[in-house]
């Protein structure tokens, strides 16, 4: 089992919870009448009337209990008659086929057992949650699947696995931040074995990596030609630099900007919306930290996703 310590840099580090209020949309400044349906393999929110649904995955270690805590979505959400489906399935950077089938199987009974309709669908994802929402909406495009996507989101997400894999051997020489060095070891190691040898296996990268940067590679995406995206990031260069020793062009961030001009190369201004924040990215705790689900706008996204 993999520790909750390992993976800072998909969670809280290189790779890496004010709301505005708007007219056009409900606040929340009270309850909502909900359902609520849990399995081992969800939690779903669920209001009288469900104009969409929104379906969340969660970052590395983490599950839908974690999403709740950290993520202020819930209620603006329901009051706004949109059902929120959060998944427990972590630890992955990257999806086998096995993956894709079961997760869009655990989607579908979900939706099923509790009568939300499919029509209005946005899926949205943390850290490598937001890798697990690429890949998994790429292969909903291209199958005859019931689940169609009209929008998806990620929120600093490791995309380029191997800007993951390079920015690990910097970090595995820092001594400084041990837990850090630890992940960056179990990345590297991993990642040899599993896809050959940084860049002298780059079709391995290409193969299973959402993007990469490097041979601008859009093979995992070339089928949300009609998928409204977002991407969001906070790039907060003097935190990492403060915290992690790091410079932009080994954070999220880079490689996340790098996506979107390519995604909008592709796809058109049109449908891609690049999101740079500044100074939301807090925990549940409090905590200062730029990978973050808070560095989204409940409210925003709620009138953006009511738009689609």
């Amino acid at each position: 089992m993999i520790r909750f310590g390992i993976f800072i840099l998909i969670i809280t580090g290189i790779f890496s919870c004010t709301n505005s209020r708007n007219n056009q949309i409900t606040s929340a400044n009270k309850k909502a009448s909900i359902r609520v349906d849990s399995t081992e393999h969800y939690r779903i929110y669920i209001p009288e009337k469900q104009n969409a649904i929104l379906i969340l995955f969660p970052c590395f270690p983490c599950d839908a209990h974690n999403t709740e805590q950290e993520f202020n979505i819930v209620d603006v959400a329901t009051l706004n008659n949109i059902a929120v489906l959060m998944m427990n399935f972590n630890a992955h950077l990257w999806l086998y086929e096995k993956d894709k089938k079961s997760l869009e199987k655990q989607i579908i009974d979900a939706l099923t057992r509790n009568k939300i309709e499919t029509k209005n669908i946005v899926i949205g994802g943390f850290s490598s949650g937001g890798n697990v929402t690429l890949l998994l909406s790429e292969y909903l495009k291209t199958s005859s699947s019931v689940l169609q996507p009209k929008g998806i989101f990620i929120v600093d997400s490791p995309i380029d696995l191997l800007g993951l894999y390079n920015a690990s051997v910097l970090n595995v020489q820092k001594d400084k931040f041990k837990i850090a060095q630890e992940e960056a070891q179990w990345v590297v190691k991993t990642f040899d074995l599993e896809f050959g040898i940084g860049d002298s296996s780059l079709e391995g990268y290409e193969n299973n990596s959402p993007y990469l940067a490097k041979t601008h590679a859009l093979k995992n995406l070339s089928h949300l030609n009609d998928v409204n995206i977002r991407l969001y990031t906070e790039p907060d260069t003097a935190w990492w630099n403060t915290n992690r020793l790091t410079d932009y062009a080994n954070t999220n961030a880079y490689y996340i900007e790098q996506l979107a001009q390519d995604l909008k190369d592709l796809y058109g201004e049109k449908y891609v919306e690049f999101i740079q924040t500044t100074n939301r990215g807090y925990r549940a705790n409090g905590t200062r930290h730029p990978h973050s689900w808070a560095i989204v706008d409940e409210n925003e996204l709620v009138k953006w996703i009511l738009t689609l």
